[in-house]
Parts: structure tokens; sequence; C-alpha cells
């Protein structure tokens, strides 16, 4: 495992929700929130997408910063 940068992984998630998760190896977990945030961009026609939506973003650049940061710590204490 290498030591990720958790600015990176949180300014990935701001653009596209998921991007961060991907980009700290948890591949399901990623695509899973890129599906929800496609998902919620659908139903913002009926505004109900904004519920889902806009927490799904702010969750999603946070689990990505802390989640780097996770790593990072464990990529410190194996060296």
């Amino acid at each position: 495992m290498s030591k990720k940068n958790p600015g990176a992984a949180a300014v990935l998630s701001f653009c596209i929700p998921g991007l961060g998760q991907i980009y700290n190896g948890e591949l399901g977990k990623g695509i899973t929130v890129v599906a929800m945030s496609v998902i919620g961009w659908m139903l913002t026609c009926i505004f109900i997408g904004f519920i889902i939506l806009i927490p799904l973003w702010v969750w999603s650049i946070y689990d990505a910063y802390s989640t780097a940061e996770q790593i990072n710590t464990a990529v410190e204490q194996t060296n």
C-alpha cells in the first residue's frame, strides 16, 4: 500500500463524488458513490435529488480525505 495525498483525494471527490474513493483504492465504494451521484442528478428534476446529492457530495469529500489519512497512518506504522 502506498501513501495517498488527502488533499488530492478530497479535490477529486469535490469534482466528481466517488473519484477520491477510487483514488484511495476503494473501487467498489467509489463506483457505488458515482452511481448514487448520477441517480441523484437524475432525480433533481423532481427536486428529491438534492436531498440525496448534497449530503452524498459532502460525505464523499470527507470520506476521501479521512481514508487517505488512515492509509498514510497505516503505511507509516508498517515502515
